[in-house]
């Protein structure tokens, strides 16, 4: 029978059999959001309440939410672990193998705009419902990735090697060394995630064409 060990071990090799085979073939990255039209009928508030419980079902936290400027932003949320199987921020095997591999977090954050005419902007994906009218409203959404960078932490001065000597108890150097390391550690931008934008987008846009469906009824 395996150990928990072991099966964390094995799942940490299969990351970064992942990861290795993804870099081979580099990442799909994009610096443009991903676009759709909202369903016809779709006002802004309908926009941003689909969106806000995709997000949540997703585990993301709102930050903020304001229907008057047409935004929705989303806390940093850690990435998925290989054994976190409800997990659904992990859109695709780079992504996957990203997470399990280093300390990742990622951010989203929507908004909506005007539908820009056909010849501005990126292509955007006609609404799954059809319509008479266009709500003439677009959905943007972009994911931030981070990974965090723990250095090892040099003692600054002589009052802090002072303050950790001072102290008889190993345990309380420990947390203390621990602590002093946590203040060194620094996110470093990865760029873009386009797989999960696109996959947040097509959650929001099939629960906005459900509920319009169901609407006409």
């Amino acid at each position: 029978m395996r150990t928990a060990g072991t099966k964390i071990a094995w799942g940490v090799l299969l990351s970064a059999a992942w990861l290795s085979l993804a870099g081979c073939g580099g990442q799909n990255v994009s610096t443009a959001p991903t676009q759709i039209v909202c369903p016809p009928g779709a006002t802004t508030a309908n926009v941003l309440q689909a969106a806000e419980k995709i997000l949540t079902r997703m585990q993301f936290s709102i930050e903020k939410l304001d229907v008057d400027q047409g935004i929705v932003k989303t806390r940093p949320l850690r990435g998925g672990q290989f054994f976190e199987f409800w997990r659904s921020d992990n859109a695709s095997p780079f992504g996957w193998s990203e997470a399990n591999v280093q300390s990742i977090r990622r951010s989203v954050e929507l908004r909506v705009v005007p539908a820009p005419a056909a010849a501005d902007g990126p292509p955007r994906r006609e609404p799954a419902v059809s319509g008479p009218v266009s709500s003439g409203l677009c959905l943007e959404c972009s994911v931030s990735v981070q990974r965090m960078n723990l250095p090892g932490t040099t003692l600054a001065g002589t009052s802090q090697v002072y303050e950790l000597r001072s102290h008889s108890s190993p345990t309380l150097r420990r947390r203390q060394a621990l602590v002093l390391r946590r203040q060194s550690m620094v996110w470093i931008d990865l760029g873009p995630d386009p797989a999960l934008a696109e996959e947040i987008l097509r959650r929001i846009e099939h629960r906005l064409s459900r509920a319009i469906a169901k609407a006409g009824e």
